[in-house]
């Protein structure tokens, strides 16, 4: 599909309060115990906790750590009646010990441990896709009678719940999960983010006729392009259709552990919050909840004074003024399904290519091969040749010294011009120039130039070059605060001047700040033009630190270089890796889900673009591993069903079998390959 013209996505941004200023979106007020959501009130963070609901004394102790730890809400599971009972128990001993924090029972299957826990606690979650529905993995052919007989099942089961949480003051969170459409939705609208939303719609309409309200919404997929599309497409559906606008609560479902969690959970979740979107955060990390709180707290907190930090965004070309668009104005991409921008090729750039890491070396001084490990270049001394890996950037970005060695077969060096100018090589180096050196009539590469620029640079002159330019790739870079939407918007300008050139992000990085946080925040910037389509290459780096000592900065290339290909993978766009779905475990989790999460990633982490599924429960299990290669499901206590896509192969194998089963099941399927050592 072309992107090139403006009337190819005739789609209004009232999802969007601005694309370019940070403007929160207005939301209806939620009361949740004594801790109030929506736009009024800061963004809120919550978790859930792992513990057996029947184990009083284990939940209240793990709620206080999540607590303290910087939780606002707390969500327990409640799989049946008994469980739900026991939150009162749980809840007591909270406010015995002086933790009044508010309580969030989440239900799958029950609705008559709903009914009940509505009477216990603050909050309860349903799952409409599970709630009065369920999931065999029919289809469905469903006449206009038939499928309204069905709405009508369903709204005869909802409306006690309704009724009762009216009555008790109690809030609600519609909260659909991607891999739990019922079958009647999937058989209906197809496994896309609009039978997420009406999945939802259908339940907050029934709620709307009854008068109750006091409701926040949630549209959660392990995919991070369609959890972004889902929770867009609710907002503008709500605005549509005249509903009240209410909270949302951001998150995306099995992200896993470790740094790949955190990616993905910052490449999701902190897309929305640019779009001013989210009222509450749960980060899903296969990992402790109190471990969970840290990294929501890190997102949002970058948006306490982002309206004021901020500055103006300018139209492309245009005169100076801000780039704003009116809610009714078309867009040049659309927000609510993936569509890469097109571009022509340049060498290895841009066309069909993946996006190309870019590693940047330019505060190294004498780099030497053994260095090049930091990003993926491993030496053999024996052999006389480079090794690279699975994450081995692309290019190097040698600044004003190049690297005094023939790098791995199949990366180039990138020198900035003047430097280029007198490099020995200059055929086997690209320069990096800047506007003045671009337009100035000095030599340039035959092949490939890079062309750093930001959108204060793209005037009527520079558009006009740059359209006719088939060997440029740019290199865009911003300072503003509010990075994305500024970077977004040049990308609407190069797509309505009909400028087809790759283009590379990079950010920079004040020095100092921690690789954790350097992690999210690239996610953020990064991830959120990804998403969308916009990018063919990534270039990170922080501002130096004087006196800073070599080691340390080839740690922060080697970080730097992981999070580029993980943001990369997370938004969908390079698959570099094994990639793991996995839960971040709960109540009805009947087998140790960190541990085997650990053991299937030390067994497995070699084989590349291979998708693994590891889920707790049979809650999300199937239906969110819809896009995973395998499946590692708990069916019972230690007992495992392992999954070939969707169909189930294997059932009830013992948990200390199942690893070796689901590795023999790949190797069935010849996707297995022993992991290769490299040795520098």
């Amino acid at each position: 599909m072309d992107l090139l013209s403006p009337d190819t996505f005739p789609l209004s941004t009232r999802y969007c309060e601005s694309l370019t200023g940070y403007k929160r979106r207005k939301t209806i007020t939620v009361n949740i115990g004594d801790v109030p959501l929506g736009s009024d009130y800061p963004i809120r963070v919550q978790s859930m906790t792992t513990v057996d609901t029947m184990d009083t004394l284990g939940s209240v102790e793990q709620t206080i750590r999540m607590v303290e730890a910087g939780c606002e809400y707390v969500r327990i599971t409640a799989p049946s009646i008994k469980e739900a009972q026991n939150l009162e128990n749980i809840r007591q001993e909270l406010r015995r010990r002086g933790y009044p924090v508010p309580l969030i029972a989440d239900i799958h299957f029950t609705p008559n441990a709903a009914e009940l826990a509505a009477r216990l606690v603050e909050k309860v979650r349903i799952n409409p896709g599970n709630y009065a529905d369920k999931k065999r993995f029919e289809t469905i052919d469903y006449t206009d009678a038939s499928y309204a007989a069905e709405l009508a099942r369903i709204r005869e089961r909802f409306v006690p719940l309704v009724k009762i949480c009216k009555e008790y003051g109690t809030a609600m969170r519609i909260g659909t999960n991607h891999g739990s459409l019922s079958d009647r939705i999937l058989s209906r609208y197809g496994d896309t983010p609009l039978g997420m939303v009406e999945s939802a719609l259908e339940f907050l309409r029934i709620c709307e006729e009854l008068d109750y309200y006091n409701i926040v919404i949630s549209m959660k997929a392990s995919n991070t392009q369609v959890m972004v599309q889902a929770y867009r497409l609710l907002v503008q559906k709500l605005d549509e259709e005249g509903l009240k606008p209410y909270p949302l609560h951001l998150g995306v479902t099995e992200a896993g552990e470790g740094e790949d969690g955190r990616i993905k959970s910052a490449v999701g979740i902190g897309t929305l919050l640019e779009d001013g979107l989210g009222d509450t955060v749960r980060v899903s990390l296969t990992e402790a909840p109190e471990l969970e709180a840290p990294v929501a707290k890190a997102l949002i907190d970058r948006y306490a004074d982002r309206a004021q930090r901020a500055k103006p965004i300018p139209v492309p070309g245009g005169d100076g003024r801000k780039g704003d668009r009116r809610p009714e104005e078309p867009l040049p991409i659309n927000p609510f399904g993936y569509h890469r921008r097109t571009t022509h090729e340049v060498l290895n750039f841009g066309g069909t290519n993946v996006p190309r890491v870019v590693a940047d070396f330019s505060g190294v001084t004498d780099v030497e091969m053994a260095d090049l490990k930091a990003v993926g270049h491993f030496y053999l001394p024996l052999l006389d040749k480079w090794k690279m890996n699975d994450l081995g950037a692309d290019y190097l970005y040698a600044g004003t010294r190049p690297v005094p060695f023939m790098v791995a077969n199949g990366s180039r060096q990138i020198l900035d011009y003047p430097a280029w100018l007198r490099a020995e090589d200059a055929a086997n180096t690209y320069p990096l120039l800047t506007p003045d050196q671009y337009r100035s009539p000095g030599p340039k590469h035959g092949q490939m130039n890079f062309l750093v620029l930001d959108i204060h640079d793209l005037d009527e002159e520079m558009l006009r070059r740059l359209k006719d330019d088939r060997q440029t790739v740019l290199v865009i870079q911003t300072d503003n605060a509010h990075a994305m939407p500024e970077l977004r918007q040049l990308f609407f300008g190069l797509i309505q001047n009909g400028i087809t050139a790759p283009v590379v992000i990079r950010r920079t990085f004040a020095a100092g700040l921690s690789d954790d946080k350097l992690q999210l925040y690239a996610a953020t910037d990064v991830g959120g033009l990804l998403i969308d389509g916009l990018g063919d290459g990534v270039l990170l780096g922080a501002d130096p630190v004087a006196g800073e000592a070599k080691s340390t900065l080839l740690k922060r290339l080697a970080a730097c270089n992981a999070t580029a290909f993980g943001i990369l993978q997370a938004a969908r766009t390079r698959m570099s890796k094994t990639e793991y779905i996995s839960c971040p475990s709960c109540g009805r989790t009947l087998f140790d889900l960190q541990e085997t999460t650990a053991t299937i990633r030390k067994r497995t982490d070699h084989l590349k673009g291979v998708k693994i599924g590891i889920m707790g429960c049979i809650v999300n299990g199937p239906g969110e591993m819809a896009d995973a290669d395998y499946g590692y499901v708990g069916v019972g206590k230690d007992r495992i069903s392992l999954y070939r896509g969707q169909n189930v192969v294997k059932k009830f194998v013992p948990a200390v079998n199942a690893v070796d089963e689901l590795i023999e099941l790949i190797r069935e399927d010849g996707r297995w390959r022993e992991p290769e050592s490299v040795e520098a």
